[in-house]
This record gives C-alpha cells, sequence and structure tokens, in this order.
C-alpha cells in the first residue's frame, strides 16, 4: 500500500502524531525564544546569528547553484538578522514590540492550522499551497487581533493602532509562508529540512516571522530611529 492508497483511519493517525510533535516542538522551541528576547544582548543576537546562518543554508540546499536565487536567500537571512536585532535594540519597548511580533505571528500559524483543518473550505492559493485555505486564514487573523487587544489592554500600546499593525503582519506572515511555498514548489522541495520535529525546516518555521519582523521594523525604525524602533511600533 502507498501513502496515497492509505486508509482515513492511517490518514487520521498520521494527522494526530504529527500535531503531537508540533505541540511538543512549541513547548521548548518557544520558552528558548522568550528567554532569548527577554535576556536581549549576546544571547539574543547568538540565538538570531545561529537562526540566520540556518536559514541560508536552508535556503541554499533548496535552490542549488542558481546564482540569483542564492543572492535572494543571501538577502532574506541577512534582512532576518537585521530586523530581529534592531527592535531588541530599544531599551524600553524592544522585548515588547518583539513579543508583539511573535505572538501575532504564532496566533497566525495556529489560528491558520485550526481553522483550516476544523473548518476547511476553498483553498488560498492551491496551486502554490494546496492545503491552505480561506478559512485558516481568516483564523489567524481573528487570533492576531485578539493579540493586538490583549497587549492594549495591559497598556502597552493604543488599540486602534496595534490593531492596524497587527493587521498589516498577519498578512505579510501569510504572504510569507506563501512565498517559501512557491519557492519550494518551484524547485520541487516538500519541507526546507527535519530539524524541528512536526515543523520540517527553519524556513518551514519561520518564513511567515521573517517578513512580519521586517516590516515591523521598518515602520519602527520610520517612526523612531535606530535607537527607537520598537517604540516606534508599539507607541502611537
Amino acid at each position: 500500500m502507498t501513502q496515497d492508497d492509505s486508509t482515513p483511519k492511517q490518514a487520521d493517525d498520521r494527522g494526530l502524531r504529527n500535531l503531537l510533535m508540533r505541540i511538543l516542538a512549541a513547548l521548548v522551541l518557544i520558552p528558548v525564544a522568550i528567554f532569548a528576547a527577554y535576556a536581549g544582548g549576546w544571547l539574543w543576537f547568538g540565538l538570531v546569528t545561529l537562526v540566520s546562518v540556518g536559514l541560508f543554508l536552508e535556503w541554499r540546499a533548496i535552490v542549488g547553484n542558481h546564482v540569483g536565487w542564492i543572492g535572494l536567500g543571501v538577502v532574506y537571512a541577512l534582512a532576518a538578522f537585521a530586523a530581529s536585532i534592531v527592535v531588541r535594540l530599544d531599551p524600553v519597548w524592544g522585548f515588547s514590540a518583539l513579543m508583539f511580533i511573535l505572538l501575532v505571528v504564532w496566533m497566525t500559524d495556529i489560528g491558520g492550522y485550526f481553522a483550516g483543518r476544523g473548518i476547511g473550505g476553498p483553498k488560498l492559493w492551491p496551486r502554490v499551497s494546496p492545503k491552505k485555505t480561506w478559512a485558516g486564514a481568516i483564523g489567524g487573523f481573528v487570533l492576531s487581533l485578539a493579540v493586538a487587544a490583549g497587549f492594549a489592554m495591559n497598556g502597552l500600546g493604543s488599540l486602534l493602532p496595534l490593531l492596524v499593525i497587527a493587521t498589516v503582519l498577519t498578512v505579510l506572515s501569510q504572504l510569507g509562508d506563501l512565498f517559501e511555498s512557491a519557492v519550494k514548489r518551484k524547485f520541487g522541495v516538500k519541507d526546507s529540512g527535519q530539524i524541528i520535529p512536526g515543523h520540517g525546516g527553519l524556513l518551514d518555521r519561520l518564513d511567515g516571522y521573517v517578513f512580519a519582523v521586517v516590516a515591523a521594523a521598518m515602520i519602527g525604525l520610520l517612526r523612531g530611529g535606530a535607537d527607537g524602533v520598537g517604540r516606534g511600533l508599539m507607541v502611537w
């Protein structure tokens, strides 16, 4: 029996195992990311450096020897590195801004996963990513707005601006996911790697984050300057 000939029960079992692996991986990786973001300094710099190098190596493995695509991978990894560092540099708002970005991206993924599987319906872009649905996109969008509301309720920014920023970041996060899917499909690759159980590679896990954090850093930089990116993003 081939994988395509598997029974519905076998497919359900695989889905359950995948979900459990995703949860276990998240329980390990999310606290590490939060702790490093909170500590800042060399710890955050070191984590971001390792991740950015990993992103490029996975990209390089996907695109092979295509020089133009390798160059794009360099830009992709460096943009993720620079944006992640510059957001955290703000001594007052850096951690809050970084957590806002991370939570919006995480909630976008979680909402997309559960709404997509639970509701289903029309596909978002079937030629590029056959599993993603409009229901999942809306689910991720709703949870991202809940993040904005939570921050505003705790005095970490004003509600309306945070809702607008969350909307921008969740849309870009989903576009980043689709972008990575399109690149993999172009080069005939299913997963960018196997480093994260249940998730695949770093690119598979951080594609949405890269787009979101770069956009957030640009917004913060324009409003708060190089030493106040976090404030520029969160305080309106």
